[in-house]
């Protein structure tokens, strides 16, 4: 079997501009800041990104400059406060966007993990989010029908296929059979829906270690491409059972987001100047910053 091992360099090294790609964060949970901060370095540009809620992971590419069509169920940086770059693109309208609720985006990835080209809902009928996408760039994304066994009304969403999905996980073999723990939102469906995933895992096990419990492979091994083994590769923001949220450093990104030219020093500082994940974490307080976030074993956090 081929070695699904890869360095994040790598695997954004394969991906090319233009490219619609899907990312399994939530908020300030489980973002894949080492791709991303590698797409920023790599300067991936014009891309598509639809996540079920918005995060960090999500604003960094925003301001950067790489994002043209952002599809979205709302999202922040949680207790920090708004994702500045996302909503200042948008105030701007420099890049296209779609409003959708976290749960329709997930019925959109549900369509395309089930082969299907649209999935019928109700719950958009109470919501003015239907209107607004009816009369702005999601009008050929959605469409009212009649079902023709009941007559009931229902919102056909098109199905969503990303080129390529990230989703960060706790543990993961090298064939790619992953653990997710704590709250997954729509990561199965995203996962499932792409013509490429790629997962980041904190940990790697053997497969036996995954075998003891199939009940919890989220993803099987078979669909997925590659998988990047970078622990701590969602700082700084957490990992259920694995590490908390860095606040101190989120602050900080909270404050060069708010201006753009703060943001581009944040990006030469944290991003551009480092060579890898590695000497971000260095950057951020390094083992000793790592050792004060480390999960507790028994809360999780």
């Amino acid at each position: 079997m081929a070695n699904k091992l890869k360095s994040a360099a790598e695997v954004v090294q394969s991906i090319p501009s233009g490219t619609h790609i899907a990312l399994g964060g939530f908020a300030i949970a489980r973002n894949l800041i080492a791709v991303v901060h590698e797409l920023i370095r790599q300067q991936k540009g014009d891309l598509t990104l639809s996540q079920g809620v918005v995060g960090l992971e999500t604003d960094l590419l925003v301001g950067a400059g790489l994002v043209g069509h952002l599809i979205m169920g709302g999202g922040s940086l949680d207790r920090f406060g708004p994702a500045h770059c996302v909503n200042r693109a948008r105030e701007t309208k420099s890049l296209r966007y779609e409003d959708y609720t976290s749960l329709s985006i997930c019925f959109r990835y549900l369509a395309g993990a089930l082969g299907l080209s649209y999935m019928p809902i109700k719950v958009l009928f109470a919501s003015e989010i239907l209107e607004r996408l009816e009369a702005g760039p999601g009008a050929s994304d959605v469409k009212r029908s009649t079902c023709p066994f009941t007559g009931e009304e229902y919102v056909l969403l098109r199905a969503l296929t990303p080129d390529v999905s990230f989703v960060h996980v706790q543990i993961a073999d090298r064939d790619g059979n992953c653990q997710i723990n704590g709250a997954r939102w729509a990561n199965e469906e995203q996962a499932k829906a792409a013509r490429r995933l790629i997962v980041v895992t904190e940990q790697i096990v053997p497969t036996e270690f995954i075998q003891r419990s199939p009940e919890r492979t989220i993803i099987p091994g078979h669909r997925v491409e590659a998988v990047i083994h970078q622990p701590y590769g969602a700082l700084p923001t957490c990992v259920h059972g694995c590490y908390d949220y860095d606040a101190d450093h989120l602050r900080l990104y909270v404050e060069h987001a708010k201006e753009p030219e703060r943001f581009k020093k944040y990006l030469e500082n944290f991003v551009f100047s480092c060579r890898d994940h590695w000497e971000y974490l260095e950057k951020l307080g390094g083992l000793p910053r790592i050792e004060e976030l480390r999960a507790d074993p028994i809360s999780g956090y």
